[in-house]
């Protein structure tokens, strides 16, 4: 009987986002899953290692809920975002599972139609497998994250403190202030910039819009992408996501609409456009001058951001 596992991490930093895994392991049981238990409890080196075993060998999904959307919708929401992101993520892959195992002790699958189906465990992730799993691929891609993020915010140590609350990182905060990547809605930040949470996120359309790019980022990584860069802005134009693949490299345009027809607007023009801002990224990002450029378009649609379409327009 094929069991998904779930956990999360980062559920308490001050910067980065909640990620949530998803993991069903082969039917037939490798010696490699003998050595799984809780993320927490592995050095490193041993997650590193796992992780990519069970990214090869077992089915795996990511869930994520970057720090502004969390901020939008607050903790207890972004934690079913995430849970129901990963499961979608899977589910894409055609594995199917007869029963969910959730790390803890709430459902965060309540209200939908995947409900019955699940158990919670205190501690599972360490006591169920799968769970540990799922808790190993979710923080090394959050681990992953931070360790870039550190890169364009490197005032933080955000490679080191993976965005919690350490003395180090609240000293860094007061010296320079918070960047787009701290959560605005946890304390101590919330009280030095007198976070209000919206009252109404549909008229948000730039939340709306970075939703819709965090679901194409999702949905990429589970393709096997690697993330490089997200919102890159020439004077003509901005690219969503870049993502790096084997041999190639990919530059997105992400576009919503809640009942579809996106794609209608990638015209000739925004394609040229598309193309002037991939060549200036390629200029001045040499490391990834020897890849293939590829331009790409995702269609993204629904209350839950689906990603409906994604496929290359050429170069």
């Amino acid at each position: 009987m094929a069991i998904l596992g779930i956990d999360e991490v980062g559920r308490g930093p001050l910067a980065g986002p909640l990620v949530v895994g998803a993991v069903i392991l082969p039917d037939e049981k490798p010696e490699w899953v003998l050595e799984l238990k809780d993320s927490k409890k592995l050095s490193a080196k041993k997650r590193e290692a796992l992780n990519e075993i069970i990214l090869h060998e077992a089915v795996a999904g990511l869930g994520f809920v970057m720090a502004e959307e969390l901020d939008a919708v607050g903790i207890s929401e972004a934690l079913r975002l995430a849970t129901r992101r990963a499961v979608k993520s899977v589910q894409g892959l055609h594995r199917e599972f007869l029963q969910i195992v959730i790390d803890g002790k709430v459902n965060f699958l309540k209200q939908t139609a995947l409900e019955g189906y699940v158990s919670t465990v205190v501690k599972g992730d360490n006591l169920i497998r799968e769970v540990s799993a799922a808790s190993i691929v979710a923080k090394v891609a959050r681990d992953h994250y931070m360790v870039e993020l550190a890169s364009r915010f490197p005032n933080y140590g955000f490679e080191k403190n993976v965005g919690y609350g350490t003395a180090k990182h609240l000293a860094a905060i007061s010296e320079f202030g918070i960047c787009e990547e701290h959560r605005k809605s946890f304390e101590p930040i919330k009280s030095m910039v007198g976070f209000t949470r919206p009252t109404d996120m549909k008229k948000n359309t730039t939340l709306v819009g970075k939703q819709g790019e965090d679901a194409v980022a999702e949905y990429l990584i589970s393709l096997g992408h690697r993330i490089v860069s997200r919102n890159f802005k020439t004077r003509g134009c901005e690219i969503d996501i870049i993502s790096v693949k084997n041999d190639k490299i990919y530059f997105t345009e992400v576009k919503y609409r809640h009942n579809g027809g996106g794609l209608m607007a990638i015209t000739e023009t925004k394609r040229q456009q598309m193309g002037f801002a991939a060549n200036v990224f390629l200029k001045y990002n040499k490391q990834f001058s020897e890849l293939n450029p590829l331009l790409a378009v995702a269609e993204v649609v629904g209350d839950d951001f689906a990603v409906k379409n994604w496929f290359s327009l050429g170069f």
